[in-house]
């Protein structure tokens, strides 16, 4: 006969307590490992937060956006500067680099203003500091900071008493908004994209519009491949660019955007193969837009045929291959081509 097995029940309350142990150790144990894979997800999720320059996928895909002439109907788009180079770094360069003192001060102050609202204070003791020798990430960290104030006080319909680069101007009767703008010593369209008006012929006599005091001019540096916009002296924004080959350099020394120079998709003959390009064709060389350059010092002076264009390949710019002309991404072409105003908007490229 089989035995029954005594279990005395002054031991169980024992063995349950091991069990309740046990049940709160697993559950202890699994809480600790959400909680420290959260934490890991989290710090990866800031990081990819962390800005960094935008790629030739990011600027292509503007591209697409219509251009406009002299005579087209439509604003040009304002553009959107955050989606620009704008001399984007890592914030946390600054943390490992060799800062200048004087110029983190300044930093701090700026940083200050924006915090109560005051915009033109930032901004000039911003712009005021690049003249200072710092490292180049937090030069970068500096012209990244000016770029994202420009989307404040340049490309938006408001305006800040006593900026004397931004004004507004009541139209009166009988005035044309490209005379408004050449008076201004810039394009009327990005008068049209800044106060949201849909064409020129929408513009009525008493209206007061916001004004931009130009020219815009630029700097071209040819050891970083890089081009800094600025509005009078006051930096913008900085776009990447490709230059001249080796053996066709581009030529450094002062430019000026030439009279009637700006053209989309202008007729263009090879000079090597002599065939004749036109806008319409697939594999159209110059991309967006032309904005033909003058050279006037340097060893610029004199010469002619180069210019500021868009490309079909974009993986040649930050590279030395073209025939010295500066080339753009497209869609970075159309907002340089917006900006830039002929005779006044100047150039400079140096080392």
């Amino acid at each position: 006969m089989a035995r029954y097995r005594y279990k005395s029940y002054r031991r169980r309350p024992s063995q349950l307590r091991k069990q309740v142990y046990y049940g709160l150790a697993v559950v202890v144990i699994i809480v600790v490992f959400l909680f420290i894979r959260s934490g890991s997800k989290k710090r990866v999720e800031q990081s990819h937060a962390v800005g960094v320059p935008a790629s030739s996928e990011r600027r292509e895909e503007i591209d697409s956006v219509a251009g406009l002439s002299e005579t087209s109907q439509r604003p040009e788009p304002v553009p959107k500067l955050l989606s620009s180079l704008g001399a984007v770094a890592e914030p946390n360069l600054l943390r490992t680099a060799v800062q200048n003192a004087k110029a983190a001060s300044i930093i701090n102050q700026a940083e200050q203003d924006i915090a109560t609202g005051r915009v033109l204070e930032a901004r000039d003791k911003l712009n005021d500091i690049l003249r200072i020798p710092m490292p180049a990430a937090q030069q970068a960290i500096v012209k990244k900071k000016i770029s994202t104030l420009a989307e404040r006080w340049l490309f938006s319909r408001d305006y800040y008493p006593g900026d004397i680069l931004c004004g507004t101007y009541q139209v009166r009767p009988g005035e044309v908004l490209s005379d408004i703008a050449k008076r201004h010593k810039v394009p009327f369209q990005v008068l049209l994209g800044i106060n949201n008006i849909s064409r020129p012929e929408a513009l009525r006599a008493g209206e007061t519009i916001k004004v931009i005091n130009g020219p815009f001019n630029a700097i071209v540096y040819q050891s970083a491949f890089v081009m800094d916009l600025y509005l009078q002296s006051t930096y913008v924004c900085s776009f990447q660019v490709g230059l001249g080959s080796p053996d066709r350099p581009t030529p450094m020394g002062f430019w000026r955007v030439k009279e009637a120079g700006k053209l989309i998709k202008p007729s263009w003959t090879d000079p090597d193969t002599g065939r004749q390009f036109e806008g319409s064709d697939t594999d159209y060389p110059l991309g967006s837009r032309w904005i033909g350059l003058e050279g006037i010092e340097g060893s610029a002076k004199g010469r002619t045929g180069f210019a500021i264009h868009g490309t079909k390949n974009p993986e040649e710019i930050g590279k030395a291959s073209s025939r010295g002309c500066i080339r753009l991404h497209n869609g970075d072409a159309i907002l340089v081509y917006g900006l830039l105003v002929p005779v006044y908007s100047e150039l400079r490229v140096v080392e």
